[in-house]
């Protein structure tokens, strides 16, 4: 019965039984929420930029699903924007921290959204519209060449195939696109799926605290199963939704999260960096690592003193964790001790 259970979990039978095991103490993890162990220690160097370039507001973090290895780092122009800028905002690493390539100058105002699909297609979002720039989704191909993009670049909006600010997206394995479409007052607050030729399909969701509704969708992952988990950040919640839109769960033993990421594992990864005693008491900011398989969290990396908790993050496929920091100015990776 117990193994039934799990695999009904796994696989997402029904939207019901999720639901209901999310209720269980299990998955609410107790009393503490910061009481999980640190099996992790942050290397204070990982990135080797080129000579005369430094990072700015490193917004997001992302591995290369084409190889599981490679980190794109998605930098505001070694600013804290990118509108006026002639650098390349989109940084390739290998996983030893040498740099690659870098991509997408003079096409962005304020970088946010981050995925890197199985291709090594890179889909970045911007945050703003300013200049003619923003409010939309590029996807450019590894060595830079613009492939698609979705949205009206400086012209924000709301009707199918207009976007108002792209702060994450993923891309499913059939193609199929899903954008974390609004940050802040005045944007959509809403998830948008396109297919892969970037055709609209549906959104859903608004501004609001009721299940499906949106305060700042922040981060997007995908698990085994085809379920989006939204980090529905000043909500201090990730939402659960079917491929079509249908609601599953929340889950709030992750924190207040920033970003979210699942490896190739169904391991969960998500970073608060905004938890405090009045936007979502007795959590401490740090990185919560668990399985999208019970709910769990088995592992907390708290914020380090000096720079504090990433806002974006990563995982590749030996489960080696990137953070980026766009206050600090920086990248950091997290190893096993």
């Amino acid at each position: 019965m117990k193994h039934a259970l799990k695999l009904a979990l796994l696989v997402g039978v029904t939207a019901g039984a999720l639901t209901m095991a999310v209720r269980d103490p299990a998955y609410s993890q107790g009393a503490d929420p910061n009481a999980a162990p640190n099996p992790y220690k942050m290397l204070n160097s990982w990135a080797q930029l080129p000579d005369g370039r430094k990072f700015g507001g490193a917004i997001k973090v992302q591995v290369d699903h084409s190889d599981g290895k490679s980190i794109w780092v998605f930098d505001r122009c070694a600013s804290t924007e990118c509108t006026n800028s002639k650098l390349p905002p989109l940084l390739k690493f290998d996983s030893s921290g040498k740099f690659v390539t870098a991509i997408g100058a003079g096409l962005f105002a304020v970088p946010h959204g981050l995925y890197v699909d199985g291709h090594g297609n890179v889909w970045a979002g911007d945050q703003l519209a300013r200049n003619g720039k923003g409010a939309d989704l590029i996807e450019f191909s590894p060595s830079g060449k613009v492939l698609m993009t979705i949205g009206k670049p400086g012209m924000p909006g709301n009707e199918p195939g207009w976007l108002s600010g792209a702060s994450s997206v993923v891309v499913a394995p059939n193609g199929d696109i899903y954008v974390g479409d609004g940050h802040g007052i005045g944007t959509n607050d809403r998830i948008v799926k396109f297919d892969s030729s970037g055709k609209f399909i549906a959104a859903w969701g608004k501004h609001g605290k009721a299940p499906g509704e949106f305060d700042t969708p922040h981060g997007l992952a995908l698990d085994s199963a085809g379920r989006l988990y939204v980090a529905d950040r000043v909500n201090n919640r990730i939402q659960i939704f079917s491929p079509d839109g249908k609601f599953i769960a929340e889950w709030k033993q992750f924190g207040r999260p920033s970003d979210v990421a699942i490896d190739k594992n169904d391991m969960i990864y998500v970073t608060d960096g905004q938890s405090n005693d009045k936007t979502n008491p007795g959590f401490q900011q740090g990185i919560r690592v668990g399985s999208v398989k019970d709910g769990k969290v088995i592992a907390f990396i708290p914020a380090d003193p000096t720079i504090g908790a990433p806002e974006g993050l990563t995982a590749d496929d030996e489960g080696n964790i990137y953070g980026s920091y766009p206050e600090k100015f920086t990248v950091r990776k997290f190893v096993k001790k």
